[in-house]
């Protein structure tokens, strides 16, 4: 059930937000150098290595780390790179990825290949298991805010709590949380 809700949800989703996606991708290409489309080597489901695509909101030679990490990520923004990363517009494209399969709208956030700390500590409690979503229980309860122990603690909480109305609990709660922009560093 959660695959069908998944794949007809991203068409629905892509279909009523495809104007909207067009012109971001236009904004993208006329206000920065590079490709409009970042795509970053992340861990999914049982720890298979999947490209996941994002709208390119740093600039061209930024390190592949955790945003966290850098040492000034805000000069690393392009022009809209900000509003993107707040709004989590950036994030549309990976609904190709969930019409792949390779997530789901609900789930842990897919790490990146290189967060060795996240990676260990899930694969320590099962989460590997899960496939990764667009939006999760640890997203909701603090995003960018949470340090990894945390973070996999309510990622713990969700593969125990796990079911349909849940999940659409978590998305209902995303849309606010992105609404209101509460918990995006920026």
């Amino acid at each position: 059930m959660k695959r069908l809700f998944d794949f007809s949800f991203a068409i629905l989703v892509s279909a009523i937000l495809f104007i909207p996606i067009i012109i971001i991708a236009i904004l993208v290409k006329l206000t920065s150098k590079g490709p409009v489309l970042y795509w970053s080597d992340r861990v999914g489901i049982n720890n298979i290595i999947f490209r996941m695509p994002k709208f390119r909101s740093m600039k061209q030679g930024t390190p592949t780390v955790a945003t966290h990490l850098l040492k000034n990520p805000e000069n690393a923004l392009t022009p809209i790179g900000a509003f993107l990363r707040k709004s989590s517009l950036d994030e549309l494209p990976q609904l190709w990825c969930i019409l792949k399969a390779e997530m789901s709208f609900v789930g842990p956030r897919p790490a990146l290949f290189n967060q060795d700390d996240l990676i260990e500590l899930r694969n320590k409690h099962g989460i590997e298991k899960l496939l990764p979503g667009l939006t999760g229980w640890a997203q909701i309860n603090g995003r960018d805010e949470l340090q990894i122990p945390q973070k996999v603690i309510f990622e713990i909480e969700y593969m125990k709590r796990k079911n349909f109305l849940f999940d659409c609990h978590i998305l209902f709660l995303t849309f606010l949380k992105i609404f209101y922009r509460d918990d995006i560093s920026f």
